[in-house]
């Protein structure tokens, strides 16, 4: 393919994106988004004359005293926020069995959250990362700087192909001084995918329970774990070959076997399970979603859960 056509390829891929996404967000989540991110606080706006009803505690007792009448301060909320999108592209985002991979669900839900943030004139930024940093776009207001962020999350080829998680949030704390709302998008495969032959490793979930802590103390830190159902349970298709996308490891198995298949489906729950716990006992809010279901589904009961708590 040459590079024009490349670049039209990618040009109409992107399109298709903010299409898609776009009607999402006019649809049914821009109010969603204001409504549950708030600005750093509240700016002076005017005065106007009391009316019944009114909050006594507003009333401005300087131009009440000079008018001989209540007037009360009105105030607007400091509306602008920064959105920090934190994906992950190492080599297991590239798996999808069911009508796209990992890493297309977290351009699609990228996009979405971005337009969000763009209709409420929030600036938006990346962090692209697999087992190192591989890109940062410092946050920007603006159309064409979504789109970039979009491109740049469907079309960037990482040279790393592992996951650190620890890593990119340690980064994210470096590099942003005020408080930002941040999503994390990721399959949350720290260990080799292949890691249900084996128990799962224990020292990882509290490194990084400690580093999701610290991260939600500063910044608002969702965390949108993306999952595959085949990671989950194996279909019984006689034998086969595993391959761990990240490590290149390959096994060879008899899905027949109803032991082994139940032993894939208990360590993968395990580990499932291990993550959500994480979560919890960061005190970091979560959602998930699985490639091929909708994920706007997710997405708006995020939203809902988190406005009933507010």
């Amino acid at each position: 393919m040459s590079e024009a056509q490349r670049t039209r390829d990618i040009l109409r891929r992107v399109r298709q994106v903010e299409i898609r996404t776009r009607r999402f967000v006019d649809e049914s989540l821009v109010g969603a988004y204001h409504s549950v991110f708030k600005g750093r606080g509240m700016d002076f706006a005017e005065v106007r004359e009391y009316q019944p009803g009114d909050d006594v505690r507003s009333i401005d007792w300087n131009v009440t005293a000079k008018m001989n009448r209540p007037f009360l301060k009105i105030y607007e909320e400091e509306r602008e926020l920064t959105l920090m999108l934190m994906v992950d592209v190492s080599a297991s985002g590239d798996f999808g069995s069911a009508g796209g991979t990992k890493r297309e669900l977290a351009a699609e839900l990228a996009s979405v959250l971005a337009f969000s943030a763009t209709r409420n004139n929030d600036k938006v930024g990346l962090l692209l990362f697999s087992d190192g940093i591989e890109k940062i776009i410092m946050p920007k207001k603006g159309r064409s700087h979504v789109l970039r962020v979009i491109r740049e999350i469907l079309f960037f080829e990482p040279k790393g192909r592992g996951t650190d998680i620890d890593g990119a949030l340690r980064t994210l704390n470096r590099l942003l001084r005020r408080r930002a709302v941040c999503f994390l998008l990721s399959d949350f495969l720290t260990e080799e995918s292949l890691s249900w032959i084996r128990p799962p490793v224990r020292e990882q979930p509290g490194q990084l329970r400690r580093t999701l802590t610290l991260t939600g103390r500063r910044h608002d830190l969702i965390c949108v774990h993306l999952y595959d159902r085949r990671e989950l349970e194996l279909p019984s298709v006689g034998w086969m070959v595993l391959e761990d996308a990240e490590t290149g490891d390959l096994v060879e198995l008899d899905t027949s076997d109803p032991k082994l298949r139940s032993l894939y489906r208990h360590r993968n729950h395990e580990r499932r399970e291990q993550l959500l716990q994480t979560f919890r006992r960061s005190g970091i809010d979560h959602f998930e979603v699985a490639t091929g279901e909708p994920y706007m589904a997710a997405l708006r009961t995020f939203f809902r859960k988190r406005e009933a708590r507010r």
